[in-house]
């Protein structure tokens, strides 16, 4: 196997193309080019002439990206448990829109539980045994002592209350 090096822009446009969890890049790049049957794509040549997109869709187009990166990402694909990958893609989603998050956190809470709050006080006192963590990159705390399942609940209704892609959003939760 050969190492290439390609610009930030190219690896991004990379990434948004992925289709399944733990694509490689070499399989994205044959789909694209249709290596495999010696045809090259009508897409790479179609990529050079698309107009750019106006800014609220630029934004868009980065909030999926940054998401699928972080997928792609060596980080990521390392880590062996749930937790870590849950802290992960909440800081992933605090940096694409911290304000979309905060709004997102507010509304999610248990019957008892509170989730998210901005101290690890505020989740010891709402819950026993909550094992609240810091998320990083955030002032956010979050409880960690839920179940998989409630984890993958707390992160789709946030990239939903966020406007992420259905797509997206089953992508990321499946790898919770």
């Amino acid at each position: 196997m050969k190492t290439i090096e390609v610009d930030e822009e190219l690896y991004r446009y990379i990434a948004s193309h992925t289709q399944s969890i733990g694509e490689s890049a070499s399989d994205i790049l044959r789909r694209l080019l249709n290596v495999g049957d010696g045809r090259k794509s009508e897409n790479v040549a179609s990529v050079a002439a698309t107009p750019a997109k106006a800014p609220a869709a630029a934004s868009a187009v980065d909030r999926v990206r940054t998401m699928r990166e972080l997928l792609l990402s060596d980080e990521y694909a390392e880590q062996n448990k749930a937790v870590n990958r849950f802290m992960l893609v909440l800081s992933a989603l605090y940096s694409v829109d911290a304000k979309a998050f905060t709004q997102a956190t507010e509304s999610l809470h248990g019957r008892t539980r509170v989730y998210f709050a901005g101290d690890q006080q505020t989740l010891m006192q709402n819950g026993t045994h909550t094992k609240p963590k810091h998320v990083p990159g955030t002032p956010y705390w979050v409880i960690t002592n839920t179940n998989s399942g409630r984890k993958r609940s707390m992160v789709e209704h946030i990239m939903q209350s966020m406007q992420f892609p259905a797509e997206l959003i089953e992508k990321v939760c499946g790898t919770i």
